[in-house]
């Protein structure tokens, strides 16, 4: 019978552990990518997969199952968020059903399984967990890798989108004058001193700097609620409403998870800085705040 009873986001490898040798297992996703700024010249997220992953988990493409492709400059962003028919498909052939939960994870630092995760809670999934500390907590526990890839399941998932709020870059332009806009990308990004793939660099004016990174500590885990509240305090939240933005709409959905974890409901802008900074209508600052 499943563990996943308390109403977290996250859940331990011991527990996942535990729930992989029930009636009722989870659906795994494994769901490491390399995002902006990872060393070169490494394995690929897909040759990771292939070299070990939790015993039944189904490899994830980030950009091919968690995304649609990029669209024309200013819509979307370079990660749109998925057709939500090709979405639910994807979904399916990895197992996942309505009523039958999901644990998502990747490297350590759950960037890109939060993406997965605040996708299938948007699209209506109900029970689905982040595994905290990624794949390196699981061997860390010497829990037992497996380099079998599954066979293609057919699960029932249906997507029901609008169970997670969204705001386009209109509407975030609006969040950053009257509520509260979180810009999750690193402080030198949001500074505007470098920008190393968006076209241009700094911030939607208005928008309060949070680099998602500070959500983990060294060992990819989450931060204690208290002090994910604690710091979020800090920086306004819980005065107004709260929006998230980051480069593509992939480490926001952290913040957004993190911001969960504090006891918070935030609304994320998909497009993110990759749509808005490629739209010249829109303005762009750049400040010597610190990140």
């Amino acid at each position: 019978m499943t563990t996943f009873n308390d109403g977290s986001p996250l859940v331990s490898a011991a527990d996942v552990a535990r729930d992989l040798a029930s009636e009722r297992p989870p659906v795994l996703l494994d769901v490491r990518y390399q995002l902006v700024g990872a060393a070169p010249g490494g394995p690929t997220a897909a040759e990771e997969y292939a070299a070990g992953h939790l015993p039944g988990a189904h490899f994830v493409d980030l950009d091919r199952d968690l995304a649609a492709p990029p669209g024309a400059p200013g819509r979307g962003g370079r990660h749109p968020l998925p057709d939500v028919e090709e979405f639910g498909a994807a979904m399916r052939r990895f197992g996942v059903s309505a009523g039958r939960p999901v644990v998502v994870y990747d490297g350590a630092a759950s960037m890109a399984a939060a993406r997965a995760w605040w996708l299938l809670r948007w699209a209506g999934h109900r029970d689905v967990r982040v595994l905290d500390g990624g794949f390196a907590a699981w061997r860390e526990a010497g829990l037992p890798v497996s380099a079998e890839v599954p066979q293609p399941q057919e699960g029932d998932f249906k997507p029901a989108p609008g169970l997670m709020p969204t705001v386009d870059g209109d509407g975030a332009a609006v969040w950053a004058r009257e509520g509260l806009l979180l810009d999750a990308r690193s402080g030198e990004r949001y500074r505007g001193e470098v920008e190393p793939v968006d076209p241009r660099a700094g911030h939607v004016p208005g928008a309060v700097s949070a680099p998602t990174a500070e959500n983990v500590g060294p060992d990819g885990r989450f931060r204690p609620a208290a002090e994910l509240a604690e710091r979020f305090r800090a920086l306004g939240v819980g005065e107004r409403p709260t929006a998230v933005y980051c480069g593509s709409g992939v480490t926001a959905a952290h913040q957004v998870l993190a911001l969960e974890l504090a006891g918070v409901e935030a609304t994320l802008y998909p497009g993110s800085w990759s749509e808005w900074s490629s739209d010249g209508s829109r303005p762009v600052a750049v400040t010597d705040q610190p990140g």
